[in-house]
């Protein structure tokens, strides 16, 4: 049987307000063509369909349109919820949709209950664990200790009860969870219980393929344990991560071997960094032209003034910018002292972060600050008129 294992499509998603659904409506396409093109048998989406519970009315079309189709596809397909999902609103018209070969499992009461399919080698038991949190399935399922590895141990105990029924039949996995052994990114939602959120490998001991969901990069924790990540990136620490999925044949003997398979780019990201000229007149830089743009500026003393406008004329998709911390060791407590007022305070401050004293400009409004904080500026003997204090 050949299966196709992709997860996390966060439909509805935007990146730095920036509107992603063409971009996932194109992956969607994508993933059309490789059933069609591979001969495959079964499409396993391991949770997180869409990016919130609520999710806006046009992620729910493309998902309305994305069943649609996988339904009127030659494989067999099957969907579990993640933490981003709502099970109840996911798992809505599941019953209807059973029927016509596209199989959703989002509430733990289905945990044990498969999906079975047939290949010229006999059935193949598709089960499809819901995200399981913790304190939801503590109470109805008689768990001692709060945390990811006990939900999903109970999880499995269901699962190998029904497998353990059917000796022969070949297994497979979703599960939506931080196993060991992968990387999380900056675009996953924590999903700590307790400062307990990992689960062993050995949890899915006995599977003939594991199907995770929840990491957004593709990770191989044993050949039969695969992060599928997701299809897009959705944080600038996803930058240099292939996006794709993985197809993956199961043998008659449970064997698995696979392939992963690249998604489509329609825009890639560029984290860059360097000083607001070199950045804008290296040559090298020309590749990321096109690229949604995080840049870090490393400029020493005051900040370019218009970096973004300057930044967008030569990479017009620039989402991010952020300046380099100071070096805070030059720093020296400040406090006034006699014969030195709060403005002097002030001046001194910017001086040592920036290394760049206040322009007169500056040096007015941070008077003009000081004045806003004091109760009574005529008690400072110290204190002069704004032009002598900034002369």
């Amino acid at each position: 049987m050949r299966i196709l294992h992709t997860s996390d499509w966060h439909l509805g998603r935007s990146l730095h307000r920036e509107d992603l659904l063409g971009h996932q409506a194109a992956y969607v396409d994508h993933l059309l063509e490789v059933v069609e093109t591979e001969g495959v048998d079964l499409v396993v989406v391991a949770g997180d369909v869409y990016d919130r519970a609520l999710p806006p009315v046009d992620a729910v079309a493309l998902a309305d349109d994305t069943f649609a189709r996988l339904a009127a596809s030659r494989a067999a397909v099957v969907i579990s919820s993640g933490n981003h999902d709502s099970a109840r609103r996911l798992g809505f018209g599941s019953r209807v949709m059973d029927a016509a070969g596209l199989h959703l499992r989002t509430r733990p009461e289905d945990v044990g209950r498969p999906v079975v399919l047939d290949d010229v080698h006999g059935p193949v038991v598709v089960h499809a664990l819901p995200y399981l949190d913790p304190d939801a399935v503590r109470e109805p399922w008689g768990l001692t200790t709060r945390s990811h590895e006990a939900a999903l141990t109970a999880a499995m105990t269901r699962v190998r009860t029904d497998l353990d029924a059917r000796p022969g039949a070949r297994s497979v996995v979703l599960a939506h969870a931080f196993v060991a052994g992968g990387r999380a990114s900056e675009s996953e939602r924590d999903i700590a219980v307790g400062g307990i959120s990992i689960v062993p490998t050995s949890v899915f001991d006995g599977v003939d393929y594991v199907a995770l969901g929840h990491l957004h990069g593709p990770h191989t924790l044993a050949e039969n344990v695969r992060y599928s990540g997701s299809p897009l990136a959705y944080s600038f620490s996803e930058a240099t991560q292939t996006k794709g999925s993985w197809l993956v044949d199961l043998a008659a003997d449970g064997a698995t071997s696979s392939t992963f398979v690249p998604a489509p780019v329609p825009r890639p990201l560029a984290r860059l960094r360097g000083d607001l000229d070199d950045l804008l007149d290296d040559p090298d830089l020309a590749v990321h032209e096109g690229s949604w743009v995080e840049a870090t500026l490393t400029d020493a003393g005051r900040r370019p003034p218009q970096a973004m406008e300057r930044l967008r004329r030569r990479f017009p998709h620039a989402l991010v910018l952020t300046f380099d911390a100071p070096a805070a060791a030059g720093l020296r407590p400040r406090a006034p002292l006699p014969g030195r007022s709060a403005h002097d305070v002030a001046l001194d401050f910017v001086a040592d972060v920036r290394g760049l004293a206040a322009d007169e400009a500056e040096a007015s409004l941070l008077a003009s600050a000081c004045d806003a904080c004091a109760e009574d500026p005529t008690q400072d003997p110290t204190r002069g008129p704004v032009a002598e204090r900034t002369a």
